[in-house]
C-alpha cells in the first residue's frame, strides 16, 4: 500500500503499545478490515510530527480476503483524513517495503516571510529572517555521492556482538533548494536510505547558512568531521514529508 498522513498527533510511525502511531493505526484498520491479524513492514521509519505523502507498506492477506478496491475504501472509512491510503496493489511473493527500497525521498519546506501563514503551518517551518537561497543551494553539492553522514545522525547503539556501531554511510542521489516563490522554499533530497534525524539536521545546518551565520563553503569541512557537534540545531519535524520511495 502506499500511504499520505498528516503526523500531527502521532508518536512516530512505529508500533508501539499504548502510544498512538501511525503504524499501530494502520494495522488496527488492516486487522479489521481482513478480519486477521496482520504484520507490517515499512519503508522508511518517520519520527513523531513527521508527515508522508508516499510511504510504502507491505503485509500478507489471506488470498480470499484480497480486494484492493475493497480494502482502500474501507480502510479511509476508518482512518481518513489524518492517515489515507492512496493505493493498494498486490506484489510479488516475498516483497519487502523496507529491505526491496533502493531509494527513498524526502522534502522540507520553509516558509520565509515575516508573516506567517495559517494554511502552511502543519506542514512547514516558519523562518521569518530573510534566507539567501543561493548560499543554501551551494551548501548541497557536497552531499552528493557516498559519505559518512555521522554529522548529521542521531547516534545509535551497537548493532552486532562485537559492539560496534551502525555505519552512517549513506549515498545521496540528489539534494536541491528550490525557491517556489511567495516565500516558499522547498528542500528535496534522495538517497539509498537515512540515518535517523539526517534530513533535519542537514536543514537547520542549511538553514543557518542562509540567515549568514554560516559559510555554504564550510559544508564539505562539516560533513567531514563525523561529529554531531559540527552540525546545526535540528529542523523541527512538522516541515518534513517521506514524499517517495523507488523499487
Amino acid at each position: 500500500m502506499t500511504v499520505a498522513y498528516d503526523g500531527r498527533g502521532y508518536h512516530g510511525f512505529a508500533a508501539q503499545p499504548g502510544v498512538k502511531t501511525v503504524g499501530g493505526t494502520i494495522i488496527t484498520s488492516l486487522s479489521r478490515v481482513l478480519r486477521h491479524p496482520v504484520e507490517l513492514t515499512c519503508a522508511g521509519r518517520t519520527d513523531t510530527g513527521v508527515h508522508a505523502w508516499g510511504q510504502v507498506v507491505s503485509f500478507d492477506a489471506a488470498e480470499d480476503r484480497f480486494d484492493p478496491d475493497a480494502i482502500l475504501r474501507a480502510s479511509n472509512k476508518l482512518m481518513a483524513p489524518t492517515i489515507v491510503v492512496r493505493s493498494v496493489e498486490q506484489a510479488e511473493d516475498g516483497f519487502d517495503a523496507r529491505r526491496w527500497a533502493k531509494a527513498r525521498s524526502y522534502r522540507y519546506t520553509v516558509v520565509n516571510r515575516p508573516v506567517p501563514d495559517p494554511f502552511l503551518a502543519a506542514t512547514a517551518w516558519h523562518v521569518e529572517e530573510v534566507l539567501d537561497v543561493r548560499a543554501m543551494q551551494l551548501a548541497c553539492d557536497p552531499l552528493i555521492g557516498e559519505h559518512d553522514f555521522s554529522t548529521f545522525c542521531r547516534a545509535r547503539r551497537a548493532s552486532n556482538a562485537n559492539g560496534d556501531p551502525p555505519s552512517m554511510v549513506r549515498k545521496v542521489r540528489s539534494a536541491e533548494w528550490r525557491d517556489l516563490g511567495d516565500g516558499i522554499l522547498r528542500f528535496d533530497v534522495t538517497s539509498s536510505s537515512f540515518c535517523h534525524q539526517m534530513v533535519r539536521s542537514l536543514v537547520g545546518t542549511m538553514v543557518e547558512m542562509g540567515r549568514g551565520r554560516r559559510k555554504a563553503g564550510e559544508m564539505a569541512g562539516i560533513l567531514r568531521a563525523e561529529s554531531r557537534a559540527a552540525a546545526g540545531h535540528l529542523a523541527p519535524p512538522h516541515g518534513l514529508c517521506l514524499w517517495a520511495v523507488d523499487y
